[in-house]
């Protein structure tokens, strides 16, 4: 098969990563890739956005499948727009436009799961017109206080102020622009207090799914999980605590639900879908969908899938998955990321990166916010390196992580060390 992956960031890089090794993968070509993505496939400078240079990209290359990695093309409806055309089209990794409104707005997920009798955390949505209805509803609640921008933010849209002034105050800003159009409606949400993982289902449209490997990911900038939110600081794989009775619950009450859900609505839905999990209690609630694979946790789970993802992900495009094992390595692994100085905020790029090595039976080092400037390798964004590696347990995994890490040079560079150590903590 000839394949088109559209994206520049470590998930892709990861997923380019998995999809080259594939027997059944002739061709590999990402749009428009990063500063190590070539190292799978060829990179081609065009926008997933611009259908008609995808269109292009899909005639000339002769591309039987197309795996869309981030969200914004299937929000876009890029999966809608292909299979409206009388050409012979792909297949596509990704949902319609209609299922891709489970990430695009957090209050028509809130309210899928309402109407299909998935437990997630009780809330409202309120506009500019209701604001003085949002600050009524925020006295009813109990600090700290969950504020989202119903649309798309870049992974930013997240608010938790701890008093009710700052909620009142936040709603205000969010409401006013904060986010642009993602914020003109926000979702507040109670508090669930707990621990958080992350699933991940391959569907087929057709009832068929299968779980790739839990991850748990890390959001905050700062060590002890202080700071801004980011896009995300490193990821670990397995879960100490989602064990085989936490999952039995999150599959028949979450998973095989959101499913059935889907076909209820008469949503053709085949692609990956993420569940943004809490275990309060014993109990799995929904804090969130995304319609694509996670990142940073892609680049640990990438590592763990053992089966051929190229075999399953056709099948999926084609509605069968039918009996297709989705086979897990039963060694760990973990990510942490390499950042840019200043970042989750403003921060400098084309910073010269050196120490790179190789991808070995351990560690291989995902690009992520890279490009190449002639000869050399240079950052192109806040997130620039996701260092994922092998181990008998997470600690090896981390270690070996950590120790390619030290290796690795750039102006301002920095990361969290302490990736996974709550999860180390829960084992003893």
């Amino acid at each position: 098969m000839n394949i088109l992956l559209l994206g520049s960031g470590g998930r892709e890089a990861a997923l380019a990563w998995k999809i080259s090794s594939s027997p059944l993968c002739d061709k590999l070509y990402i749009a428009p890739g990063n500063g190590g993505t070539g190292s799978f496939g060829t990179n081609i400078d065009a926008s997933p956005l611009d259908f008609e240079a995808i269109g292009r990209i899909i005639a000339e290359k002769a591309i039987d499948m197309v795996v869309v990695g981030n969200e914004d093309p299937l929000v876009a409806g890029i999966v809608d727009h292909f299979k409206a055309l009388d050409a012979a089209k792909p297949l596509f990794v990704g949902p319609e436009k209609a299922g891709a409104m489970l990430e695009a707005s957090k209050d028509h997920a809130k309210r899928f799961m309402a109407r299909h009798g998935i437990p997630t955390a009780a809330y409202r949505t309120f506009t500019p017109e209701t604001i003085d209805e949002g600050y009524a509803f925020l006295e009813t609640l109990t600090p700290p206080y969950v504020l989202k921008a119903d649309g798309l933010a870049a992974g930013k849209g997240v608010i938790i102020p701890e008093t009710l002034a700052e909620a009142k105050a936040t709603l205000a800003e969010m409401l006013g622009g904060k986010f642009g159009a993602a914020s003109s409606h926000v979702v507040i949400e109670e508090f669930l207090k707990g621990i958080e993982c992350s699933v991940f289902a391959l569907t087929d449209g057709h009832g068929g799914y299968r779980l790739l490997p839990v991850a748990k990911d890390y959001k905050r900038i700062g060590e002890g999980d202080t700071g801004l939110n980011t896009g995300g600081m490193g990821a670990v794989s397995p879960v100490v605590f989602a064990d085989a009775e936490f999952m039995k619950k999150v599959d028949e009450r979450i998973v095989r639900p959101t499913v059935e859900g889907l076909l209820k609505d008469g949503t053709d839905y085949r692609g990956f879908i993420f569940f943004g999990l809490i275990k309060v209690g014993n109990e799995p609630m929904v804090i969130e969908y995304n319609v694509r694979m996670g990142d940073p946790e892609t680049e640990a789970v990438m590592l763990r899938v053992a089966s051929d993802l190229v075999e399953l992900m056709a099948a999926a495009a084609k509605g069968d998955l039918g009996n297709l094992p989705l086979d897990i390595d039963p060694r760990a692994a973990a990510t942490v990321m390499a950042v840019s100085g200043g970042y989750p905020e403003s921060y400098p790029k084309g910073l010269e990166i050196t120490g790179v090595p190789a991808p070995t039976e351990t560690t291989v080092v995902f690009h992520a916010g890279t490009r190449l400037d002639g000869p050399a390798l240079v950052t192109s964004g806040g997130r620039v390196l996701a260092v994922s590696s092998y181990g008998a347990t997470p600690a090896e995994a981390l270690a070996a992580s950590y120790a390619t890490l030290d290796a690795i040079r750039f102006d301002g560079m920095y990361f969290r060390r302490d990736i996974g150590q709550d999860l180390l903590a829960l084992e003893k």
